[in-house]
């Protein structure tokens, strides 16, 4: 990029300068001496300000851009080959190729959180602005993801009614990853109160949201069954026309709920995020990666990963 490349040749003037190289060099002086224009302590500083530049540049601008690598190469480097030849999905804990490649997905544990767990597709994805998630035949990595939670639950030693569980999006700018990954955590507490009170509320069309959640507007959706199975909150969204044009702009989350009649099923929240800066209606907002929700098992036993 345009910012490393100027960062690199910084850090190579002030180095050539402080090895006094030609073009370094100030007029004479009073006692016609050629001399330094800056001192070597000074250009020492500026080194050290170019370096620090560089620094950015490789490391941290990406992530601030959403373009970050490190979990494309922790799946694409490590978890993928260690699969393929037969010796586990080290450092993930999962990785399921039996559609191949490009339709396969890896579960990782995340460094934040007490149970915070990541899907990411095996494939090449961006995010959620890819036109690969809208395409006929593309994994629905929701609904993987919501099978996955078994993962969220061992970690914290209980299984999760419906209800505390969530899976999240963030949107494309406000996100540091260039790898397409679904957040799987618990819901935050007073996110689980006010959907539980509006679930009655919620239809099957997108519609906004009678209450801020997290003091941010969504709108939301609902589907109904114990799982996703073909509804993909990815194309459920693109149905949309005016999202569909800006996908990169919205975030989704997805909260397992409870409806009249004790029908299982799903909230489905459309957050629009349109600056890098500011609040934001991003989809991890509605997550809690203490799992407060948590505190208290909600039976016994485990529920096995789900087929």
């Amino acid at each position: 990029m345009d910012l490393r490349r100027a960062a690199v040749g910084l850090t190579r003037q002030v180095r050539d300068a402080v090895r006094g190289r030609p073009g370094t060099v100030s007029p004479r002086g009073s006692t016609g001496r050629a001399r330094t224009g800056l001192s070597r302590r000074s250009l020492g500083i500026l080194l050290v300000l170019a370096a620090t530049a560089v620094w950015l540049a490789v490391a941290l601008v990406p992530n601030l851009l959403g373009k970050g690598g490190a979990l494309w190469a922790i799946v694409h480097g490590a978890c993928v080959p260690h699969a393929l030849r037969g010796q586990g999905p080290a450092p993930c804990s999962l990785v399921d190729l039996e559609g191949g490649v490009e339709k396969g997905y890896a579960i990782l544990k995340d460094l934040r959180g007490r149970a915070q767990f990541l899907l990411i597709p095996t494939a090449r994805i961006t995010g959620i602005e890819s036109p690969v998630l809208l395409q006929p035949g593309t994994t629905n990595y929701f609904a993987k993801a919501w099978r996955a939670r078994t993962f969220v639950e061992e970690r914290l030693g209980h299984p999760l009614d419906r209800r505390d569980v969530s899976l999240a999006v963030n949107s494309q700018l406000r996100r540091t990853q260039g790898q397409l990954h679904i957040h799987i955590d618990c819901v935050r507490q007073d996110v689980r109160d006010t959907l539980c009170r509006l679930a009655p509320t919620i239809g099957d069309r997108w519609a906004p949201l009678a209450e801020p959640l997290v003091g941010r507007p969504y709108r939301a959706m609902r589907v109904l069954g114990e799982d996703l199975g073909t509804a993909d909150p990815f194309d459920l969204l693109a149905r949309d026309d005016g999202a569909r044009s800006a996908m990169g702009e919205h975030a989704l989350a997805v909260v397992g709920a409870e409806f009249p009649g004790a029908k299982p099923g799903f909230v489905l929240l459309d957050g629009l995020v349109t600056s890098r800066f500011g609040k934001a209606s991003n989809g991890e907002v509605v997550q809690d990666h203490t799992c407060a929700v948590a505190a208290e098992p909600a039976s016994s036993g485990f529920r096995p990963l789900e087929d």
